[in-house]
């Protein structure tokens, strides 16, 4: 299922917001570049996890689902190893959950994107 996009409005409000929270971080941090650094990075890893989920929680899932999946590729079928392993979402905005996810290997997951069109 293809993400929904933003309509023109939609950028308009989105690109105030981030001009409002670049012009908060330039305050919060004064002069100081690197606290400027810091807090740009901080914002940008937790809206990762906002969408991705944490580390910890991501590799809890994919044991979930190795062992849900026998240990085998949803794609493919054959022998995955979990180390080598990724989980791949059936739609992107209800995030990584058991139930919108499957684990698959590296190679099927880049097949299977370009088979959809995905870039």
């Amino acid at each position: 299922m293809p993400n929904r996009q933003l309509s023109s409005d939609e950028l308009i409000l989105v690109k105030t917001l981030l001009d409002d929270i670049r012009e908060r971080l330039k305050s919060l941090s004064g002069t100081d570049i690197q606290l400027h650094f810091a807090y740009r990075r901080k914002v940008a890893k937790e809206l990762g996890y906002d969408e991705r989920s944490r580390p910890a929680y991501r590799r809890k899932l994919k044991k979930f689902k190795h062992k849900e999946q026998n240990g085998l590729c949803a794609i493919c079928k054959k022998d995955l190893q979990i180390e080598y392993s990724e989980l791949d979402r059936a739609n992107a905005s209800p995030g990584y959950t058991k139930e919108n996810t499957r684990l698959v290997h590296h190679e099927c997951h880049v097949a299977d994107q370009a088979a959809k069109g995905y870039r």
